[in-house]
């Protein structure tokens, strides 16, 4: 088996836009950690990545084989207005948006507070 390096996202040509819209390293991070937390807390056990042309999706299951309790998605185009990051529910419904990640994440870390007995 030889490793290959990873390839970098094409670029459309004359624009120097990227065809595909993707996480960077520094978002990748902050998903994981809540991702991390979740799964370690026993709620989530499957994610899944999506990279589009207008959005990058990164959608967490609690089994494999059901649809997304949660999609975390980035749509660039939405840096302006409303902030390019959104996590959406299970049934389609926005639960938060923003212009900062982190921010928007702080939606899901209410599953994690918990009483103690």
């Amino acid at each position: 088996m030889t490793i290959q390096p990873p390839q970098p996202l094409p670029f459309n040509g004359s624009r120097g836009i990227p065809e595909k819209v993707a996480f960077d390293r520094r978002e990748m991070s902050e998903i994981l950690s809540i991702y991390g937390r979740m799964v370690a807390a026993g709620e989530w056990r499957d994610y899944g990545i999506s990279c589009l042309k207008d959005m990058a999706v990164f959608a967490v299951f609690r089994r494999t084989a059901e649809t997304p309790l949660y999609r975390i998605e980035k749509r660039p185009k939405l840096r302006n207005r409303q902030g390019m990051y959104a996590v959406v529910g299970i049934d389609g419904q926005i639960l938060k948006r923003g212009h900062d990640l982190k921010s928007v994440l702080r939606v899901l870390e209410r599953k994690l507070i918990r009483a103690v007995d």
